[in-house]
C-alpha cells in the first residue's frame, strides 16, 4: 500500500483512486482538451518564442519561423520558459474539518497539490512544497525531475493539520525566503484576521512573484445547513458556542460573503489569482475550470 492510500480514508480512497493517478488523470485529460501548445508555468506567453530585439545573439534566430512569418525570433532559453513553482500548504487544525464532505478541507487542498505538481514536472517546471502554521515547518525544495512527483506526494500523505495559524507570518516568511520571482500556489482556509494575510499577500506578489489563493472551505462553512439550537466548536481555541441557527444564519451567510468579497476585491487589485473553493465542488471540475479561465484570460 502507498503511503497516499495510507494517508486517505478507505471512502476517499473509492471517489478518487490512488491519487497520483487521479493527478494525471486530471491533468491528462487538461491538456488533451486544450489542443494547444505546453502550459508553461502558467504564464500568459505559451510560445518557445519571442521576437528578435537587439543585442541577441542573430545565430539564435530560428529561421524556419522566420520562413513562416517573415519576422525575426529567437528561440527561448529554459530560463524564460520555466518558472519555479511552490505549494504552500495551510496545516491550521480547522483544515482538518468537514462536516457532511468525504473529504477534509486539507484532503481537498492535497489533491489540488498533487495534480498542480504533476503539471508543473510534466511541462519540466521544477516545483517544491511548503507546510506552515504558526511559521513555516517543512520546505522541499522545488525540483523538475520526474521523481519530484513521488517526493512531493510522499511529504503530502504525511501531513497532518494540527495547532494554531499565523497565516500571515507564514506568508511573509516565504516571501523573504524567495531569492527568485516563482509561482507561490497557497492553499488555506484563510481563518483568521484578514489585514495581516493580505499585507504578506501583497509582499509576496511586489517581490515580483505570481500568486495564487486557492480559498477552501467546507461546504457547511459556505452553506450553513443547519437548524435549531447547535454548539459549535472553535478548532484551534477549543471556544464553544451555542447558537440558534435559524436565526442566525441570514447573518452568517452575510458575514461569509462579505469574507470572501474582501479577499477577492483585494486580490484583484494586487494582481493575485484568487480562487474561491467549497469542498462540494468536485476538485478535478474546479482546478480544470480555473486553468481554462486563466488560460484564455491570457
Amino acid at each position: 500500500m502507498s503511503t497516499v492510500e495510507k494517508y486517505l480514508k478507505p471512502e476517499v480512497i473509492r471517489q478518487i483512486s490512488r491519487l497520483d493517478l487521479r493527478a494525471q488523470f486530471i491533468v491528462r485529460g487538461f491538456l488533451h482538451g486544450l489542443h494547444a501548445s505546453p502550459f508553461h508555468g502558467f504564464s500568459v506567453e505559451f510560445s518557445e518564442h519571442r521576437k528578435y530585439t537587439p543585442g541577441d545573439d542573430p545565430n539564435d534566430i530560428d529561421w524556419l519561423v522566420y520562413a513562416k512569418t517573415n519576422k525575426y525570433y529567437v528561440k527561448k532559453f529554459e530560463a524564460e520558459t520555466n518558472i519555479t513553482g511552490y505549494l504552500a500548504m495551510d496545516l491550521s487544525e480547522s483544515m482538518a474539518y468537514t462536516y457532511r464532505q468525504e473529504l477534509t478541507k486539507l484532503d481537498y487542498a492535497i489533491c489540488l497539490a498533487a495534480a498542480l505538481c504533476y503539471l508543473m514536472i510534466h511541462q519540466n517546471d521544477p516545483v517544491g512544497l511548503v507546510t506552515f502554521g504558526e511559521r513555516i515547518n517543512n520546505c522541499l525544495p522545488p525540483k523538475s525531475k520526474r521523481q519530484q512527483i513521488g517526493n512531493v506526494l510522499s511529504m503530502l500523505a504525511r501531513l497532518r493539520p494540527a495547532g494554531k495559524t499565523d497565516i500571515g507570518k507564514s506568508l511573509a516568511e516565504l516571501a523573504v525566503m524567495l531569492k527568485h520571482a516563482s509561482l507561490v500556489m497557497v492553499f488555506s482556509d484563510l481563518l483568521a484576521d484578514t489585514e495581516p494575510v493580505i499585507s504578506s499577500l501583497r509582499q509576496l506578489r511586489h517581490g515580483g512573484n505570481d500568486v495564487i489563493l486557492f480559498h477552501i472551505l467546507d461546504e457547511a462553512e459556505v452553506a450553513f445547513p443547519f437548524s435549531g439550537l447547535v454548539e459549535f466548536e472553535e478548532p484551534e481555541t477549543q471556544t464553544r458556542l451555542e447558537v440558534d441557527a435559524d436565526s442566525y444564519r441570514h447573518d452568517y451567510l452575510d458575514e461569509i460573503a462579505q469574507f470572501r468579497e474582501t479577499y477577492r476585491r483585494e486580490c484583484f487589485q494586487s494582481g493575485i489569482d484568487y480562487v474561491a473553493l467549497d469542498t462540494s465542488t468536485p476538485f478535478d471540475r474546479a482546478l480544470t475550470e480555473y486553468l481554462i479561465m486563466r488560460r484564455s484570460r491570457g
